[in-house]
């Protein structure tokens, strides 16, 4: 019996997905060097079948960047409205923030790299600069009020929005460059928490 519409989108689904699960973990060993052939070695498939779902490894790393932002702006709304106050929810951003680097660095360093965004599709990049824009924003609210309700130091929240990223970044390429070294050192969301001086409740 011939399959239904249903079951070929499935089919296709799940193989694109098979993909780019292959292309994360190639990422991590190999960065940008990895090639079409990699990853249809990885998952285990043919490279024409491979082209057919991506035409190169610019699409790929698109499609895995589109996985890491579809959820983001729900996420990021969440923290305006939560209970807690405000040096409260500065800490479980920053905490969930240090755990999805520490869980899907090549991601991150993927978003981190200059060179993609700049080959990626119009409102793509977009998306990943309103994305981006629309977090520092949230830091910076966050820092502002928890100054004012005296739960962090008080300072330029800029400067402290830009020593949080630049330490989130930081952390990706250790995790990515050094796996073993981080592994054996890993920095725990207390240290990074410290340059805010919030009085950390999460653990």
């Amino acid at each position: 019996m011939p399959r239904t519409t249903t079951a070929n989108h499935e089919i296709r689904e799940a193989r694109r997905a098979k993909l780019l699960d292959a292309a994360r973990k190639v990422f991590v060993r190999q960065g940008r060097a990895m090639t079409i052939a990699d990853i249809a070695a990885e998952a285990n498939v043919s490279q024409g079948l491979a082209y057919r779902y991506f035409t190169n490894k610019e699409a790929i790393f698109h499609a895995l960047i589109e996985q890491v932002i579809e959820a983001s702006p729900a996420e990021l709304h969440h923290f305006l409205q939560m209970q807690g106050t405000p040096g409260e929810r500065l800490a479980l951003l920053v905490s969930q923030l240090f755990e999805g680097r520490r869980t899907y660095p090549e991601f991150f360093h993927l978003l981190d790299q200059g060179q993609i965004i700049e080959t990626m599709p119009n409102d793509l990049r977009e998306r990943v600069r309103d994305q981006g824009r629309a977090l520092l924003e949230l830091l910076r609210q966050l820092i502002v009020e928890a100054q004012q309700a005296g739960e962090v130091a008080q300072g330029d929240p800029d400067q402290l929005v830009i020593a949080l990223t630049a330490y989130l970044e930081g952390m990706s390429w250790w995790i990515l460059h050094n796996p073993e070294q981080f592994q054996q050192h890993a920095p725990s969301v207390e240290i990074a928490l410290r340059l805010l001086k919030v009085p950390l409740e999460q653990k």
